[in-house]
């Protein structure tokens, strides 16, 4: 990426127009002055929903010369207390589209592009040492590593195999409009369209249909259909014509488990 001019997502729970993202943006601009950079806020602690948004962008649709940068710690890693606010490690994926990212490898992070990671390393940086270490630590790292530093940043290889897998039947995401992206992907579904079925979260049935597409139903009906997100192999989502399912569900939060039946 030395030759290239980097375009950089952050992705991190901070919130939606958080101080930190200027601060971390304006650290990423300090140090790399002509780099573009975009941020993009997940729930709070919710690696799940990072994990999606970092495989959105990496592998379906790519930017070219993209740089990811992630934080998400929720610091589940040990439930013990914490020495000088030690947190999950830093690491560095290659991807075999060659997109780039450097995130803190807690929970599902980087479970939706495993099957896609080429190299996977610890990153040379401290894990502690400032409440902040995606700002003050981070970047420098990152913004290395963008420069083709990576004897001096890139150290143990870290086992691939022990990221964990996406769980199955679990909220994934959750638009502005209330619909709800789950982790049922449209291979495992057998339902045909216009079957009757009844969808379950957070111990709330309600019944629908489900749909090959986002209207074929009518206004106001619940449907379960093959969502814009996963490409080919899409993610199932469950939305409410002209209304809100999130709302529909009493606004259940993301990685909340799903069930979705046929009556």
């Amino acid at each position: 990426m030395t030759n290239k001019l980097p375009y950089i997502q952050i992705i991190a729970d901070y919130g939606t127009g958080d101080l930190a993202f200027a601060e971390v943006a304006q650290r990423f601009k300090h140090l790399l002055p002509e780099v573009s950079v975009r941020c993009i806020s997940t729930p709070p602690f919710s690696t799940l929903n990072t994990g999606f948004i970092i495989a959105q962008l990496a592998l379906y649709n790519p930017s070219d010369h993209l740089f990811i940068f992630a934080n998400t710690a929720p610091r589940k890693d040990d439930s013990k207390q914490r020495d000088d606010n030690e947190g999950e490690k830093f690491k560095y994926a290659l991807l075999d589209n060659g997109v780039q990212i450097c995130g803190v490898d807690a929970g599902w992070c980087f479970s939706f592009v495993k099957p896609h990671i080429k190299k996977f390393h610890y990153v040379n940086v401290a894990n502690k040492g400032s409440q902040f270490r995606s700002r003050d630590f981070f970047p420098y790292a990152a913004v290395g590593i963008i420069k083709g530093k990576l004897k001096q940043y890139l150290a143990d290889q870290s086992p691939i195999d022990k990221i964990p897998a996406v769980p199955e039947s679990r909220i994934l995401h959750i638009d502005p409009y209330g619909n709800i992206k789950t982790t049922i992907r449209k291979s495992q579904v057998k339902f045909k369209p216009g079957d009757q079925i009844r969808v379950i979260i957070n111990h709330i049935y309600q019944t629908g249909i489900y749909a090959n597409g986002n209207f074929c139903v009518k206004s106001g009906d619940l449907a379960f259909a093959p969502g814009s997100s996963g490409g080919e192999n899409s993610f199932m989502e469950i939305f409410l014509r002209s209304g809100n399912a999130a709302r529909y569900f009493n606004n259940p939060p993301v990685e909340t488990k799903v069930k979705v039946e046929k009556i």
